[in-house]
């Protein structure tokens, strides 16, 4: 397993429940902070196999990215549930929601 994978999912773990993170911040946490992309395709093919809370993880937007409205209405329950409630659009209020870990300042991100 490639490290950044490997920090990419240690991140995505990490998130407390009725909190968010957002793709890119989670690929700037792990080392590239252009690797937002890469951020989906391992959520897409790991959250299975290494039980991720694939959905605590939402676009730059604080927006629920997934489109299937089937998976689209269990992320906004699931948020829901943990007390991160999205608005009527699907949009968690990333000044409230977001996590942001202790060991690193995200003070001028842009993701």
């Amino acid at each position: 397993m490639q490290p950044f994978t490997k920090k990419v999912i240690e991140i995505i773990s990490s998130i407390p429940a009725g909190y968010v993170m957002t793709y890119g911040q989670i690929a700037k946490l792990a080392g590239s902070a252009r690797g937002a992309r890469q951020v989906v395709r391992i959520l897409h093919s790991m959250s299975e196999s290494y039980n991720l809370p694939w959905h605590r993880v939402v676009n730059a937007k604080g927006e629920i990215a997934i489109k299937d409205d089937e998976s689209r209405f269990k992320q906004t329950l699931y948020l829901s549930d943990e007390g991160a409630i999205p608005d009527e659009n699907g949009i968690i209020d990333l000044n409230k929601y977001r996590y942001r870990p202790d060991d690193v300042d995200l003070q001028d991100e842009e993701f």
